[in-house]
């Protein structure tokens, strides 16, 4: 039986209508329990992030459970403020009217999540939607079993069926079958591009609104002026974490030719320095999901040269930290997003030249830059089209809460964390309340003989 046909989001939508989810108590309560049950139960859950993906305890915190809380956390201290209505500004037409942007609860919103990190990428989702007042139903990926099933007991533990609701399963056939079978007021989905347009199209069936998170070939740009050492480090531990399956992980390197050597020396030393002479034993270093993710992974590294790593072993579902030098721009592993450890190495000799290349892979969902020339950062940033990034940095512009993260175009539909995650999940519903002690004729037929006043004041 497809699961999908057992979950019935009717009662949610019940619940949602009945006005349970709209006070500030039930939203703020919803969170303390999240926030509650996530720290009772931190170590099952890095326990399950090991499973999956081999993170260690800080990783899994770092990248994971911290998140979540950081999310939650400052989503309890605003959350009062964004739900008053907001006082909009009113037109010399209307006047004396005054107006309002109301936040509006969605209503019964599908959270689709993905395998790469499996604990965040669903609660954070989950989290925003329940603070904005809406009743969810969240699919977490198939392809990380043991933290769905840690996600699914917390879950379900700590919220009724009415307002929250898993399902667990196969996604290629559960998630066409639910988007089919009820109008969801939202859905948010966090995944590869061609899954994306697949529930972008059956979403555009109904009209259902869409948040979609995807990716892209995300680049790092080092020019010639950055300082190599720090920049080593930050994009070795940006590309590396988790084993590289990140979505914002630098894709492809472009450095300035009169570095590039300098520059593989301190990337060589770098990936030592924090993953040890054989990263397959580091304390610090993940392993790729599944043996099809590996083998796609693996088919790559005969497109390039490999400068370090290119070390493989398919029953550990491991592959080193590499990079490739020597790649044709054509080659099949710069025609996808790679999602694993390995970083392509390109040159150029002038910022125009490496513009022209990035924008041969349009729209990426992160865009890094290492140049301490404001006049060169200026250039790149108004340049290029990208979902959001780094000056001097990798990755971390996802943890910065009071910043949207999102992509353009082919990496993604729409924005969120902190605010704009509340933002993601309320309708800005307008209203302007009109008094009735003043009620001028001209506003009224006939018309004949008005055309001067409208001009004054209407525009």
């Amino acid at each position: 039986m497809n699961e999908a046909a057992s979950i019935d989001p009717e009662p949610l939508r019940r619940f949602f209508q009945s006005g349970a989810t709209r006070s500030y108590e039930w939203r703020r309560q919803q969170l303390l329990l999240l926030q509650q049950a996530i720290r009772s139960e931190e170590t099952t859950i890095h326990a399950a992030l090991y499973a999956d993906l081999k993170k260690s305890p800080e990783e899994a915190y770092a990248t994971e459970t911290g998140l979540v809380l950081a999310e939650i956390r400052h989503t309890l201290k605003h959350l009062a403020k964004w739900m008053r209505p907001q006082k909009a500004g009113t037109n010399l037409v209307n006047l004396p009217a005054a107006s309002r942007v109301y936040r509006d609860p969605l209503g019964v919103v599908l959270v689709v999540a993905p395998w790469n990190y499996p604990f965040q990428l669903s609660l954070i989702p989950v989290a925003a939607a329940l603070a904005a007042g809406n009743t969810v139903v969240l699919k977490p990926s198939e392809w990380a079993p043991a933290t769905a099933a840690v996600i699914d007991r917390l879950l379900t533990r700590i919220f009724p069926p009415e307002c929250v609701r898993i399902v667990q399963g196969d996604g290629a056939a559960i998630v066409p079958a639910l988007i089919r079978q009820f109008r969801w007021d939202h859905i948010f989905f966090t995944g590869s591009v061609p899954v994306g347009q697949a529930i972008y199209r059956l979403a555009a069936e109904q009209l259902i609104p869409v948040t979609l998170e995807l990716g892209g070939k995300s680049p790092v740009i080092v020019e010639k002026d950055a300082n190599l050492r720090v920049a080593a480090r930050r994009i070795v531990v940006g590309k590396f974490l988790n084993a590289g399956q990140t979505c914002i992980a630098p894709d492809y390197l472009l450095v300035h030719t009169a570095v590039r050597e300098n520059f593989l020396q301190h990337l060589r030393e770098t990936i030592t320095n924090f993953y040890s002479p054989e990263p397959r034993n580091s304390y610090d270093y993940g392993k790729i999901i599944n043996e099809k993710r590996f083998d796609r992974l693996v088919s790559f590294l005969a497109d390039g040269n490999a400068f370090c790593g290119g070390d493989h072993d398919r029953k550990a579902l491991y592959i080193g930290p590499t990079l490739l030098t020597e790649v044709d721009p054509a080659a099949p592993v710069m025609q996808e997003e790679i999602f694993g450890p390995l970083l392509p190495v390109f040159t150029y000799s002038t910022t125009e030249e490496a513009i022209a290349f990035v924008r041969t892979h349009p729209d990426p969902l992160a865009f890094y830059l290492f140049t301490a020339d404001t006049s060169l950062q200026r250039t790149w940033i108004e340049g290029l089209r990208f979902g959001g990034g780094c000056i001097n940095n990798t990755d971390w512009h996802f943890a910065n809460l009071h910043l949207p993260f999102g992509g353009i175009g082919q990496s993604g539909i729409g924005a969120y964390h902190g605010k704009y995650s509340f933002e993601r999940f309320t309708h800005a519903k307008a209203v302007m309340k009109t008094p009735t002690m003043v009620d001028p004729a001209i506003k009224y037929p006939p018309f004949k003989g008005k055309m001067k006043w409208f001009k004054r004041f209407i525009g």
